[in-house]
C-alpha cells in the first residue's frame, strides 16, 4: 500500500508543480467522506470544486458508468451513438434549450461558448469581421486556457503566458452601470459572467443583478452567457444559480457536477438561432458526447432530481450561514460569511498575503475536515449536497472548535 508520505513524494518528484495541494492523500471516498491511506476519515468540504455534488462514488452513477463501459465507450462523432440523442433530449427537457453542444471539461465549455458567441455576432448581428468583443467581469475564473487567461486579472494565471488573445473587455463585477457602458461600445457580442464568483472567494452579487444584466443584454442585442460550471447542478439551491432570479441566459455552460465527478463531462446549451451558426467541421471534440459521458451525465442529473439535492442545498445553506454568523459573534478571527445554498465562504480577519487561512485549513484537516483557502484570507466551504443536517452540524462544530483553538494558540 502506498502511504501518504510516499504518494506526496511521488507527485513531488514526477509531477508538474502546477498545484499546491493540502498535505492529505485521498485513497478512498464515499458520500461526504474521504479516507487517507492510513485509514483516517475526513469530511470533504470542497467536493472537488463542486464536481461531486451527488457525493463521492454515488452507487447509481457508478452503476451507470460500469454498465455503459461494458457496452460502448467511444465512437467519436464520426458515427451516431445510441446514447447521444437520448442525452440531448434529456437535457432539452430538463433545461428547456433547443440544442446542446457536448464537450468534456469546463474550460472547453467556456471556449465553445466564446466561439459560438463570436460566430453568432458575425452571422446574425453583422458585427465588423474579426472585431467582436466579449465583456467579462474582473475577478473571474473561467479556466486556464490561453484565451481564458487573456481576460483574467489574476497575475498568477497570466504572468509569462503572453501574448494574450484580444477581443475581451473587463469591467467590475456586480456593477450594472459599468456593464451598460460596456455594452454600448462598438462590436460587443456577449457578456460572460459567473452567477457567483467562486474562485474569487464566493462573491455573491446584489439581488437583482443577474436579472438586470440579462435585461441590459437584451436591450443592446448582446448574448448573456452564464458560466454555471461551479454554481450549477443544484449547488446554490436551484438547478441553475440564475434560476434564483428567473433568468434565462442565451448560452449556459455546464460541467463539473454534470457527471457527479465520475467522468469529465461539460455542455453548452443554447437555442436554435444561436446554435445553428455552427456547421460541420467548425467545432468539436473526439470525446465530446461520447456514450459513456452521456450515460453518466443522465444518471447524475436524475440523482439530483430524485434525491431533491437542490432543496437540501437551500435548507442546509441557510443553517450553515446562520451557524457561521454565531461563530463570528464569538471570535475576532472571522469577520464575514457569504454564499448561497451550499456554496459558502468565510473571510478570515487577516490580510490577503497572510498564511492564516492556510494554517487554519491545516488545523481543520487535523480535526477531520478538508477545505482550502482562496485569495489568501478566504476559506471556501462546499460539501457534497447529499450531506445531512446532522453531519453538517458536526462539521459546524469542527469549524467552530478549530477557529477557537487557533485563536487561543495565536493569542
Amino acid at each position: 500500500m502506498t502511504t501518504t508520505e510516499q504518494a506526496i513524494s511521488l507527485e513531488d518528484q514526477y509531477g508538474a508543480h502546477n498545484y499546491h495541494p493540502l498535505p492529505v492523500v485521498v485513497a478512498q471516498a464515499d458520500g461526504v467522506h474521504v479516507w487517507d491511506p492510513e485509514g483516517n476519515r475526513y469530511y470533504d468540504f470542497l467536493s472537488a470544486y463542486s464536481a461531486v455534488n451527488q457525493g463521492h462514488c454515488h452507487p447509481r452513477i457508478v452503476k451507470a458508468l460500469k454498465a455503459q463501459a461494458e457496452k460502448l465507450t467511444l465512437v467519436s462523432r464520426a458515427f451516431y451513438s445510441d446514447q447521444l440523442g437520448a442525452y440531448e433530449k434529456f437535457m432539452h427537457d430538463l433545461f428547456g434549450y433547443d440544442k446542446l453542444l457536448p464537450m468534456n471539461t469546463g474550460a472547453e465549455g467556456v471556449e465553445t461558448a466564446i466561439k459560438l458567441c463570436r460566430k453568432w455576432s458575425y452571422e446574425k448581428k453583422n458585427l465588423t469581421p474579426e472585431k467582436a468583443t466579449i465583456v467579462v467581469a474582473k475577478g473571474n475564473f473561467h479556466g486556464r486556457t490561453t484565451s481564458i487567461i487573456s481576460f483574467s486579472n489574476d497575475p498568477v494565471a497570466r504572468k509569462n503566458f503572453g501574448p494574450y488573445t484580444p477581443g475581451f473587455s473587463s469591467i467590475p463585477y456586480n456593477d450594472l452601470d459599468a456593464l451598460e457602458a460596456a455594452l454600448q461600445e462598438k462590436d460587443v457580442a456577449g457578456f460572460l459572467v459567473e452567477p457567483i464568483q467562486g474562485e474569487a472567494g464566493v462573491i455573491v452579487p446584489d439581488e437583482g443583478y443577474l436579472k438586470k444584466a440579462s435585461e441590459l443584454c437584451q436591450k443592446y442585442d448582446v448574448l448573456f452567457i452564464a458560466d454555471e460550471i461551479q454554481t450549477g447542478i443544484a449547488r446554490t439551491g436551484e438547478m441553475l444559480c440564475v434560476d434564483h432570479e428567473n433568468v434565462r441566459p442565451d448560452i449556459v455552460i455546464l460541467g463539473k457536477a454534470l457527471s457527479g465527478g465520475a467522468y469529465p463531462v461539460s455542455a453548452v446549451l443554447a437555442d436554435d438561432n444561436i446554435m445553428e451558426c455552427l456547421r460541420p467541421g467548425e467545432h468539436g471534440s473526439t470525446y465530446g458526447g461520447n456514450p459513456l459521458a452521456c450515460a453518466v451525465a443522465m444518471e447524475a442529473l436524475k440523482v439530483i432530481q430524485d434525491e431533491e439535492l437542490a432543496e437540501n442545498a437551500e435548507q442546509l445553506g441557510e443553517f450553515f450561514r446562520d451557524e457561521m454568523k454565531k461563530l463570528i459573534d464569538e471570535t475576532d478571527l472571522v469577520n464575514l460569511v457569504r454564499g448561497k445554498g451550499l456554496l459558502n465562504a468565510i473571510v478570515i480577519n487577516d490580510t490577503e498575503d497572510s498564511d492564516t487561512a492556510w494554517n487554519i485549513c491545516l488545523k481543520l484537516k487535523a480535526n477531520g475536515l478538508l477545505a482550502k483557502p482562496t485569495h489568501g484570507n478566504i476559506i471556501r466551504f462546499a460539501p457534497p449536497l447529499v450531506m445531512t443536517k446532522e453531519q453538517l452540524a458536526d462539521c459546524v462544530s469542527i469549524i467552530g472548535e478549530t477557529i477557537k483553538e487557533y485563536e487561543e494558540v495565536e493569542a
